[in-house]
């Protein structure tokens, strides 16, 4: 085993073991409420475990947060899709100039020392 797959071992069980245990002991439903005007009747409700409204919460976070941070790439990712763009082009236009000057050039072929 690698060290990373050891040190993901040794951080992810113990995280999974203390997921499980929060799952279990907060099994109580809960009703969440997305009405903050009328706290008697409100108008759009949902019951759920209590531990379903956490882990939902944290998979929210968890997209959230990948979303910002693909987002904040966008630019280097557009420089590094100009640049690769910017690169072929050179590399064509090498190829071009190559093909030009040999057409240009006549064959030189060396001469046979007897």
């Amino acid at each position: 085993m690698t060290f990373k797959r050891i040190i993901s071992w040794v951080v992810g069980l113990p995280i999974a073991v203390i997921g499980v245990g929060f799952a279990v002991a907060n099994r109580e439903w809960v009703t969440v409420s997305f009405d903050p005007i009328n706290r008697l009747q409100p108008f759009a409700t949902i019951a759920m475990p209590l531990w379903v409204l956490f882990f939902a919460g944290i998979f929210v976070g968890i997209f959230v947060g990948w979303f910002v941070a693909w987002r904040g790439a966008g630019k280097h990712r557009r420089s590094a899709r100009d640049a690769k763009i910017e690169l072929i082009r050179a590399q064509q236009h090498h190829e071009r100039e190559k093909r030009e000057l040999q057409q240009q050039l006549p064959a030189i072929r060396p001469e046979h020392v007897s």
